[in-house]
């Protein structure tokens, strides 16, 4: 599995991956949730800001070693969860042991920080997880999000790069401007995979963006996009991100609950269907994405939503 794309290079506009070609990984799944296998280009429709493009249907390396952050919220009430999370360490040991991922360690509240760098000694990260301590009353998510994207940049370019973000819904004291994270995720080959919980009765209001219009950029291209993206992250902000980048997003309430979505995750690392397109002068800003089957039946497809065209500044 190669995750997500860079950038495309055309004369006009140059996207920070230096490739000309949109990489959007897609997982296919039954009604009942089972995994779809047996399917070829001939079958995906891809429309680039509503434009269909010629698809590409590329073979993932087999056991090709993934890069991993866990970005785990220990803020506000987080520390409820902690007794349901304890385990994630073993449900990571079949994806270290066969040799297959790299895992750092993020830890957030109102700042963010690194636990643990990439490894993929077992007994290392186990500890490091054992320690998680509770923290401050703030859940700056998109915060942790940005660390953790540009963390991952830093790995080996080859290997699929995965967050897994264990939080609550909503963001709670956030610096980071939302279309700063907006864009380097549309330019990062990063998925995100989210488990969510849901602090119930929280009385404190969301913080995370406030009135911020003045800030985003201007161009009538990129501005409704990233006010949706803005709404979308107001209401719920793992589940935003999630789809943004062709990941997946589920709510876990008990510890049994939680290792069933671990379970979820570590077996869809690998059974994603690698589709590419070659957009011609793409616009600079956010593109929009649509990844469906020609004949969809009762499948449902999951696939990024967008990528982010940068310009050369001429």
């Amino acid at each position: 599995m190669t995750l997500l794309c860079g950038g495309a290079v055309s004369q006009e506009t140059t996207f920070h991956s230096q490739s000309n070609v949109v990489v959007i990984p897609a997982l296919v799944k039954s009604a009942k949730g089972d995994v779809v296998y047996g399917l070829g280009a001939k079958d995906f429709v891809i429309e680039d800001d509503g434009v269909e493009q010629a698809v590409r249907l590329d073979e993932a390396a087999e056991g090709s070693a993934v890069s991993v952050v866990v970005a785990i919220q220990r803020g506000r009430r987080a520390n409820y969860e902690f007794p349901r999370i304890r385990g994630l360490s073993a449900m990571l040991d079949p994806l270290i042991e066969a040799g297959l991922g790299r895992v750092a360690i993020v830890e957030f509240d109102s700042q963010v920080q690194l636990a643990q760098d990439f490894s993929s000694n077992s007994e290392r990260i186990a500890q490091n997880l054992k320690g998680l301590q509770p923290g401050d009353g703030g859940a700056a998510i998109l915060d942790a999000v940005d660390y953790s994207v540009k963390l991952l940049e830093k790995a080996p370019r080859e290997r699929p790069r995965v967050l897994l973000l264990i939080s609550e819904t909503r963001d709670h004291g956030s610096q980071a401007k939302v279309e700063v994270v907006v864009a380097a995720i549309g330019q990062s080959n990063t998925a995100v995979y989210a488990l969510a919980f849901s602090p119930s009765r929280s009385n404190i209001l969301d913080t995370m963006l406030g009135n911020n219009k003045n800030e985003m950029h201007p161009a009538p291209d990129l501005l409704a996009p990233i006010m949706m993206a803005a709404q979308a992250m107001r209401r719920n902000t793992p589940a935003t991100v999630a789809a943004m980048t062709g990941g997946e997003y589920e709510l876990f309430a008990t510890g049994k609950s939680f290792e069933e979505r671990m379970v979820d995750f570590t077996n869809h690392l690998h059974s994603r269907y690698l589709l590419s397109i070659e957009p011609r002068n793409p616009h600079e800003g956010l593109h929009q994405l649509r990844v469906r089957l020609r004949d969809a039946g009762d499948r449902v497809v999951l696939a990024r939503s967008s990528y982010w065209a940068v310009g050369t500044g001429k």
